[in-house]
């Protein structure tokens, strides 16, 4: 399938291939050349009208005139005279226009065919080089005989050292239904290309923005000789060293959820609820792509923290978290958007340490919203783990069930996170799903990788199967070719020295002028980390702690002291947000109650607390 790649400009508009190029530009050419020909003509008839008309004034001037009507005939003789040298100026300045036009248009030619020849020659290396990627991995995945007998073994061994592992089985690792493609088509269909726009933005993005962080210190530390007393334990209330952690606090990382906020931009345009559905699951899976080489863990905030991402001008949108629980801890985050949606999730972690692996359970729901439709989208995340506590190199994966639902038209999403399995012939972390409308008639299945990307394919036949390994009926689905939804930016240059993050992270702790006083970009311990001040960063943690352990013991002593019931019962009361029952989820949850960016906009931070 031949596909034409179109590059878009700020304004949305597409710039033509090459071949429309040079029409377009030798159309405009042959317009110069015919109106510049209308103005040869227009001189050829001034000239000549000129001349008559200075043989008319001549023959005036011979005729016996009084002295008065012969000076007036010879002055406007001279400016028959003064309009004829104008009119041929005139004329040879459009020659000379139209000389210089051709000349710059034809080296502007050359030089945009060149970038383009450049741009091409790099998207198909950059095409070949993903073919001799994938191609590698799938060799690997196919030649078992390539792993030893002694490796299998030793690997096998070593996983007997956990009661509590899990095995799963390749069919039972494998979705509940087949999907058939409609045409033989989608075999060969061509490379997506990542939308131009996004592209753009991030580019003219990174040139403000820091592009790099100190690297990390080579801190040797040996983790189960601190992790070994925490089996069981919830991990929030054991102190842990700066060396577990990376320079952003959970309220950053809460935040990188919006990294790919261009897939809501598009899902605020669409007229069709069920691709508006098939876009917001594509941004349910996004926010676990960073997380893939992530295995430090991020600053557990100060009650009271605080942390803003102000993109109005650049992509449109507003952002603020604040940490609204320290036990168990639990942030909210409120996040609206010119381009027609707003967000908001209040997350509390939990998370156990179970010897061989740590698990992370992210509880609360995520709702979003759109201005034009009305439509409310709910769900919740998956659960998280990092394995080789004890021994190896650590590694996480994202495992569970999201059911994403609109609550205005009842449509959902079921979205299956396959845990990685050693016997599985899948490819590692995979995501599928089925979109299906009010009444459960599935309409688009998604699938992909939380790591790489999501594709879409509308479903045009459907029909029951055979039975599964768990004795349950499969669907079998034809669908049309795939589309991509979305799929995930590069990581920057020298990421592996720089906790692995990615662009958005990189920017995260930069220093902003106009911040809260409780913003995490103001931290000290976590200022001191990323400059690689580990033991510094150490010492200021505790204090910080320390300072905050002080702070609950005076409020709670002032509660108790309260004379009256309900000041009591009030407690710790977040500055930005306050708990409401939900009128869609009946559950209690921190909403954003404004403010903030208002008192941004005064630069009045009195109301906030002294957490540093």
């Amino acid at each position: 399938v031949n596909t034409t790649v179109s590059i878009k400009n700020d304004s949305g508009d597409e710039e033509p291939t090459s071949q429309s190029d040079r029409s377009e530009i030798q159309g405009t050419l042959k317009i110069l050349i015919s109106k510049l020909d209308d103005l040869s003509t227009c001189n050829d008839l001034i000239a000549k009208h000129g001349a008559a008309l200075q043989r008319s004034l001549s023959e005036l001037e011979g005729l016996k005139v009084p002295v008065e009507g012969g000076e007036k005939i010879k002055a406007v003789n001279e400016r028959a005279t003064l309009f004829r040298i104008t009119s041929n100026a005139m004329i040879n300045a459009c020659r000379d226009f139209l000389d210089l036009a051709e000349t710059h248009s034809r080296r502007w030619q050359r030089a945009l065919q060149y970038e383009r020849e450049q741009r091409t020659h790099l998207e198909e290396t950059i095409e070949q080089l993903a073919k001799q990627h994938n191609s590698l991995e799938r060799a690997w995945r196919e030649a078992p005989t390539l792993v030893s007998r002694s490796e299998r073994s030793r690997k096998e061994e070593a996983s007997d050292e956990d009661e509590d592992t899990e095995y799963f089985d390749a069919m039972e690792d494998s979705p509940a239904f087949i999907t058939v493609t409609a045409s033989e088509s989608t075999q060969h269909r061509s490379v997506s290309h990542r939308n131009p726009c996004s592209l753009c933005s991030l580019f003219m993005y990174s040139l403000k923005m820091r592009t790099h962080i100190p690297d990390k210190p080579n801190y040797s530390l040996n983790l189960w000789s601190i992790m070994k007393n925490c089996i069981g334990k919830e991990l929030s209330k054991i102190p842990m060293p700066v060396n577990f952690n990376e320079p952003l606090s959970m309220l950053q990382r809460l935040t990188e959820d919006l990294e790919y906020h261009e897939l809501l931009d598009k899902a605020a345009r669409c007229d069709s609820s069920l691709e508006q559905m098939c876009l917001v699951a594509a941004f349910s899976v996004s926010s676990y792509s960073t997380t893939v080489h992530r295995t430090a863990k991020p600053f557990n905030p100060l009650l009271g923290e605080t942390y803003e991402l102000d993109r109005l001008e650049e992509f449109g949108y507003r952002s603020v978290c604040e940490q609204v629980s320290h036990h168990p801890p639990a942030a909210a985050h409120h996040v609206i958007s010119q381009r027609g949606w707003t967000l908001w999730q209040e997350i509390t972690i939990a998370s156990k340490f179970r010897g061989k692996y740590l698990s992370i359970m992210p509880l609360g729901t995520i709702h979003l919203q759109f201005h034009a439709s009305g439509n409310h989208y709910v769900w919740r995340k998956v659960t998280s783990t990092v394995h080789n506590i004890i021994v190896g190199k650590l590694w996480i994966d994202q495992s569970g069930d999201i059911e994403i639902v609109n609550h205005r038209t009842k449509e959902t999403c079921q979205l299956k996170f396959s845990p990685y399995s050693y016997f599985s012939r899948d490819v590692p972390r995979k995501v599928t799903g089925v979109v299906a409308d009010s009444g459960g008639q599935a309409h688009y299945i998604l699938s992909g990788t939380w790591d790489e990307k999501m594709e879409s394919a509308k479903i045009v036949q459907s029909s029951r199967g055979g039975s599964g390994s768990e004795g349950k009926q499969k669907m079998v689905y034809q669908t049309l070719s795939p589309k991509l939804l979305w799929k995930k930016y590069p990581l920057p240059e020298n990421a592996e020295n720089m906790y692995y993050f990615s662009t958005l992270a990189l920017t995260l702790n930069e220093l902003e002028d106009g911040v809260a006083m409780t913003d995490s970009r103001l931290r000290p311990d976590q200022r001191l980390m990323e400059d690689g001040r580990w033991d510094e960063a150490n010492s200021e943690k505790q204090r910080l702690e320390e300072k905050q352990r002080a702070v609950r013991r005076r409020r709670e002593a002032e509660a108790s002291d309260a004379l009256d019931e309900e000041s009591k019962s009030q407690g710790y009361q977040p500055l930005w947000f306050y708990q409401r029952r939900d009128s869609v989820t009946g559950e209690t949850s921190f909403v954003y109650k404004g403010g903030y960016w208002e008192a941004k906009e005064r630069q009045d931070w009195s109301l906030c607390p002294d957490i540093f």
